[in-house]
């Protein structure tokens, strides 16, 4: 398949509800759950998806599409993993950390991707040969080591406290003392793709949807740092700048199984 195509089919989906996404910002919406109050949804999450499902139905019929809100529809060899807002609490409260995440897949591999942050427009791309943020290469580098690294993290969620209690305090502990600051900023995919551009260091998260991290996944690669996990399947995730000496990090302990 055409992966310039793709890329450019996945950017089109994804600028074309930016300016919808900015109107919307600070009016402070509706908001409903889903799982829990943890997990919020707003009509502006729904509507964005179903723009971006006519925009890929309309330059890549015949393939299937993943999302967050609308679930799976359609089959072929060519998934789209859609993620309309990822930060849904940040776009409703106020906060300028969310964005929108389009990645696809041929035959399970990951060939294009996207990460647009319709407050600042910058559009983060990714295909097996590269990643670009507003079209300059970007190289994921930075720290070596903890002691000079941002690590953003959003461990550990109420369902790591819930499933690790103390435990869990004690390994977030560890982190807090280990690195120069740690950050939970409220998206995946966004921190992936600062990680990308080297503007962090590291980055961890679990229970992660594909639709939360394969973009950001394919970007972090093509820039040449590390993801670990697997961004197609729902579970953990770390991801680092390439140079990082993760072997030496308190994040030895996070990588995933």
């Amino acid at each position: 398949m055409d992966v310039t195509h793709l890329l450019d089919t996945a950017s089109a989906a994804a600028r074309a509800v930016g300016p919808q996404l900015r109107a919307a910002f600070r009016s402070r919406p509706d908001v409903s759950t889903k799982r829990d109050f943890h997990d919020p949804v707003t009509e502006h999450d729904r509507a964005a998806e179903v723009s971006i499902r006519a925009v890929i139905d309309a330059r890549a019929p015949h393939s299937a599409i993943v999302g967050e809100e609308g679930g799976t529809t359609g089959s072929g060899d060519l998934v789209w993993y859609v993620d309309p807002i990822d930060g849904t609490a940040n776009f409703a409260a106020g906060l300028p950390f969310f964005c929108v995440s389009i990645a696809a897949a041929v035959r399970g591999e990951l060939v294009a991707g996207v990460v647009y942050d319709p407050v600042r427009d910058d559009e983060f791309t990714a295909t097996p040969d590269g990643a670009w943020c507003n079209g300059k290469p970007l190289r994921s580098a930075g720290a070596t080591g903890d002691r000079e690294a941002m690590l953003l993290s959003s461990y550990p969620t109420p369902l790591d406290l819930g499933a690790g209690g103390e435990l869990a305090l004690e390994r977030y502990g560890r982190l807090l003392r280990s690195f120069s600051a740690v950050r939970k900023v409220g998206s995946a995919a966004l921190k992936l793709a600062h990680v990308a551009a080297g503007w962090s260091d590291a980055a961890y998260g679990t229970g992660s949807n594909p639709w939360d991290v394969a973009a950001g996944a394919l970007l972090v690669r093509s820039a040449g740092g590390v993801y670990l996990g697997d961004p197609l399947v729902k579970g953990d995730y770390l991801a680092h700048v390439g140079g990082f000496d993760l072997e030496a990090s308190a994040l030895a302990e996070f990588v995933p199984r």
